[in-house]
This record gives C-alpha cells, sequence and structure tokens, in this order.
C-alpha cells in the first residue's frame, strides 16, 4: 500500500521518515530543569518506535516560566548538557528531534499532576507568577503579576536564549508554545489580556508578542532549521480566542517564517466547554492549511491508523500528532504501518518480532 502517513515529509532542510509526531507531553521528572534518565528512556522509546518526529515536552525558557518544579528547562548550560545524550539517541535511531520552548505565565508554580497539580505556595516551593493582566486563572490561583513593557522585553530574550541552547543541544526542530493557556496564549486572548498599551486591546496588539517572538527567535535559527508554533485554535468560551482570529495570526506567522502550525486547543480558562470526540481538532488544522496556506499538524484522539492515514490523503493536515497513545504503545508506528500494509523497518534489534 502506498501510504501518506508513512512517506517522508520535507520540511526547510529537515526531511521525516514518516509523517508521525511524538506530541510535546510534560513528565514532570526533571530536577532543577535538568533531563535525565527517565526522558532519555521515554524519549528514545519513542525513536526506537519508529515515529518521524520526536517534540520534548513543554520546556521551560525561565524558572518562572515552568508549570511545576518537576518541568524541564533551557536557561542554563547544564540543562543544555542533560540533553545532549538524549537528542543524539534519538537521531541515532532515524527521528527527527524538536522541542517545545514555552513560558507557562499565569499557569505556572503548580504542583505535579500527581501530586494533585494545585497552585503551590511559597512556603511548598512556588513563585510568583507572570501575564499580561493581572487576571487570575481560577478562583483557586492566585492573581499574576502583569508584565512591564522591559520584562516583556526579558520574556523575549528567554526565549532567544533557550532557542540558541536548544540548537547547541543538536536538536532539529524548535516549536515556540502559544497554546493551552500559557504565556503566549493569554496575550493573544481577550479573555486574559486586558493591557491598554500597545500590547493589548485590538487584535493587532494582542499578537504583538507573539508576532515578535516568531521574528526574534527565527533570526536565531539556522535557515535550514524549522519554526513550528502550537497554537489554540479557539479558548471554546465566549468572547475569547476563535478560529476567526487564528485565522489572522496564521497569516501573519506565514510571513514571519513559521513553517508548520500545529493545532490544538482550550486550556486558557477553566470555564471552557470541549466537545471533545475523536478528531475534534483536525477541522482547525484543515482550516489553518487551507486558509494560510501553511502545512499543519493534527492532533486529537486519534489512535487509529486508517483515520490517521485520511487525514493526510483528504487533505487536511500535513503532519500527525500523537499523545496518550504513544504512552500506551511507544511502538504504534511499526505496528500501524503493519496495519496499513506498509513493510516498515524495525530496528535490527527487533526484527524477530516483525512476523
Amino acid at each position: 500500500m502506498n501510504s501518506i502517513l508513512f512517506s517522508p515529509l520535507k520540511i526547510r532542510g529537515i526531511t521525516l521518515r514518516n509523517r508521525v509526531a511524538v506530541s510535546p507531553m510534560c513528565m514532570y521528572s526533571a530536577e532543577e530543569g535538568v533531563a535525565n534518565s527517565w526522558h532519555l528512556v521515554h524519549l528514545g522509546s519513542r525513536a526506537v518506535g519508529g515515529a518521524g518526529l520526536i517534540m520534548v515536552e513543554a520546556t521551560g525558557v525561565s524558572p518562572e516560566g515552568r508549570i511545576s518544579p518537576g518541568c524541564l528547562g533551557l536557561w542554563s548550560e547544564q540543562q543544555t548538557e542533560s540533553l545532549k545524550p538524549i537528542v543524539a539517541f534519538m537521531r541515532e535511531q532515524g527521528a527527527v528531534a524538536g522541542i517545545q520552548l514555552a513560558h507557562a505565565g499565569r499557569k505556572a508554580s503548580h504542583a505535579v499532576a500527581w501530586q494533585g497539580g494545585k497552585a503551590l505556595t511559597p512556603e511548598e516551593g512556588g513563585w510568583k507568577t507572570v501575564a499580561p493582566s493581572a487576571i487570575a486563572f481560577s478562583e483557586r490561583t492566585p492573581a499574576p503579576h502583569a508584565l512591564s513593557h522591559a520584562e516583556i522585553d526579558q520574556v523575549v530574550q528567554d526565549f532567544c536564549a533557550a532557542a540558541q541552547r536548544a540548537i547547541n543541544a543538536g536538536f532539529q526542530v524548535i516549536e515556540l508554545h502559544m497554546a493551552h493557556g500559557y504565556l503566549m496564549h493569554q496575550f493573544l486572548s481577550p479573555l486574559s489580556n486586558r493591557r491598554t498599551d500597545d500590547y493589548g486591546g485590538s487584535l493587532e496588539n494582542r499578537m504583538r508578542l507573539p508576532l515578535l517572538l516568531i521574528e526574534e527567535v527565527r533570526k536565531i535559527l539556522p535557515s535550514s532549521m524549522p519554526l513550528f508554533v502550537r497554537i489554540s485554535a479557539t479558548d471554546w468560551a465566549e468572547g475569547g480566542w476563535d478560529l476567526e482570529q487564528c485565522l489572522i495570526f496564521a497569516q501573519e506567522m506565514k510571513t514571519r517564517g513559521v513553517d508548520l502550525v500545529d493545532c490544538s486547543s482550550g486550556g486558557l480558562v477553566p470555564t471552557q466547554k470541549i466537545p471533545v470526540n475523536p478528531g475534534y481538532q483536525v477541522p482547525f488544522a484543515e482550516a489553518v492549511r487551507k486558509e494560510a496556506e501553511l502545512p499543519t499538524g493534527a492532533v486529537g484522539l486519534i489512535t487509529d491508523p486508517v483515520v490517521a492515514e485520511e487525514i493526510l490523503t483528504s487533505g487536511k493536515a500535513d503532519l500527525i500528532f500523537l499523545a496518550r497513545e504513544l504512552l500506551r504503545n511507544p511502538y504504534w508506528p511499526l505496528t500501524a504501518a503493519k496495519k496499513l500494509g506498509v513493510d516498515w523497518p524495525w530496528p535490527v534489534q527487533y526484527e524477530r518480532a516483525k512476523s
């Protein structure tokens, strides 16, 4: 069978061996932002399992940008060095290594998921969060500090420094996290951005910082290196960020050198109402691909390789991002190829189990 899912995808100077991508999924297992053996085995397993692109979890560009004390970081050379052997192993297995750079904004300073995920107090090791406006995420979280112009400039510098460290670590793709209610998404949405200066109010102003960040990071990257952006296409909340605004943003991103838009949704407010079902976010990827004429990645409850193949063959997206399904089965690409009738190579160490 000729399969698009198992065909290569060339973006700038990088070629993915197939169109299966590992979504950035937080492991909450770092210490002081430093990667360890858990990350090597977790990410390495997905490389051995045949994925074309492996996107490392949301990685904080500063200590206060982390979701939790267990999140990865890229603000120090120690963190850079800890990622080098992991990146090298993924690449040795034939996968392209990517990393998502992030700042959690007002959703930072939370306990790790299996410890309840609640907002941390200073006594528990928490820190003061920041945001475009001093609006709390929920009644259970403290109000953040509204960023000054100088502090906004520092955030951009932090992202740029982290991007350079990612290059030094050997990563081949950078993704900027502008989704799920984190800092850049907070600037985009009128529900979280109530500023009255040139970073708030109109759509043009709310897009100003995210677009500036894209411009500055793109300057750092080699021309052969792809730049992805993950977006939330809608807040799923009245009066918030929506697909119409998202499409304008996507068109602006294209002019600034973004190569692929990773289309997700939600995460900005606890009152969101998401009609979750298999493939529920695929229409966002299709709309961005059509209207902005940008390659897109589809994500969200995609588990069946036949469905993944149909998304690609029908022109709804260019790349399939899988998350929980790849937690359940790191070797999903190998079994998916078999289901689609594709003779996909297995690692030589595992070939005895292929038939």
